[in-house]
């Protein structure tokens, strides 16, 4: 697929309005992709090989103009193998979700935009074609990789302001904006952003729970408040000051074998109901302070495993394909498992709500989701 069949394709699916296609035609992403990438796949559960420019050219051009996330960085820049680092830190984002976001944006002429987040340039690119270089503002963290962005810009005519700094207080030299967006996810959305707003202008933002689960919050500012819906799952890296602290598995037990000292049980719900993205995105809302992982085994059986943050509580609960009934082991002073059966039956019990039903405010005091109104406030489970 070339960059017309990318475009048809993104027209077809609602992504690139017309009114961005010039734009696409004019900013051609292959300006702003690295020799080295390492392709994935649209839901970011797999990661391909790295495919290098100089030793398979055409491969090359084919993940640029396919619809999928490149990753260019791993490891904020200490990985530099041909295999996958531990950790990707910097990307050229799929490009439904890069379009889907900018009509999110609603942009219009003369309007000033920062941007969190520079990664490749290509965005900030788009975005200072659309409305002047001199309107657009990005800041980015890594100073190596906003370098590479303004060397793609400025090979392609053109010449956003490129700031390196931290994402989370803005940039009040360019303040205020009519428009901010982030091309990282945040777990809080930070207040500067939305003192640096005006009233009336939007920040469109990945965010996404501690527990799991990712979508695009797109919010009106009001003098210091912000509020809004999600409009669509999303799966960006994060950003790199809210990277959250997930303990390891050996802080938990204590150095004792399992069961430990956890209280044995069984449940009805499969750990497989759990596991979707909007699924993990309601429990997260309801569990603060809460995360997980699994422990696949060669029988197709596997534990999911649930902690706190705190690292006095824990749960495993026990899946096996066909079974009826899973075994449940907690510990601590939180009922971890029993939290997640709570949270996932109210998510149930009010009609397993999408992305799009849920919202975000934020204000002086904090950020608060909410389901359907900001006056439906999702609660904590207890």
């Amino acid at each position: 697929m070339g960059p017309s069949g990318l475009a048809s394709a993104l027209v077809a699916s609602g992504a690139l309005q017309p009114d961005w296609l010039p734009t696409f035609k004019a900013v051609p992403r292959e300006l702003f992709v690295p020799d080295r990438i390492w392709p994935g796949i649209a839901d970011g559960t797999r990661q391909n090989p790295m495919v290098d420019r100089t030793k398979a050219p055409d491969g090359w051009l084919t993940a640029v103009y396919s619809d999928i996330p490149l990753t260019t960085q791993w490891d904020d820049g200490n990985h530099t193998g041909d295999g996958l680092g531990k950790t990707p830190s910097s990307s050229s984002s799929q490009p439904h979700m890069v379009f889907s976001m900018l009509a999110d944006l609603d942009v219009k002429d003369g309007h000033r935009v920062l941007e969190i987040g520079t990664g490749t340039g290509w965005n900030s690119g788009l975005l200072a074609h659309r409305l002047g270089g001199g309107n657009v503002v990005s800041i980015e963290f890594d100073a190596a990789v906003a370098k590479g962005a303004m060397e793609n810009q400025r090979a392609a005519g053109l010449s956003p302001l490129v700031i390196v700094g931290d994402g989370r207080r803005g940039y009040t030299g360019g303040a205020p904006y009519d428009r901010i967006i982030a091309t990282c996810s945040v777990g809080e959305v930070p207040h500067a952003w939305v003192d640096q707003t005006l009233t009336g202008g939007l920040i469109v933002t990945p965010w996404g729970t501690l527990y799991g689960g990712e979508a695009i919050a797109r919010l009106t500012v009001d003098g210091g408040t912000a509020s809004g819906r999600f409009t669509r799952s999303s799966a960006f890296m994060r950003l790199r000051q809210q990277r959250p602290n997930r303990p390891p598995h050996d802080a938990y037990l204590k150095g004792q074998a399992w069961p430990a000292d956890g209280e044995r049980s069984t449940t009805t719900l499969s750990p497989v109901e759990v596991g979707g993205w909007v699924e993990q995105f309601a429990i997260g809302l309801q569990m603060s302070g809460a995360f997980w992982s699994v422990e696949r085994y060669d029988d197709g059986t596997y534990t999911l495993w649930t902690y706190s943050t705190d690292t006095l509580s824990w749960a495993s609960t026990d899946y096996e394909p066909g079974a009826e009934s899973f075994e449940v082991v907690q510990s601590g002073p939180r009922r971890l498992w029993d939290e997640t059966e709570a949270a996932y039956l109210w998510w149930e019990g009010h009609g397993r709500p999408g992305f799009d039903r849920f919202g975000l405010s934020v204000d002086s005091d904090g950020e608060r989701a909410w389901l359907d109104s900001p006056d439906h406030p999702v609660p904590a489970v207890s």
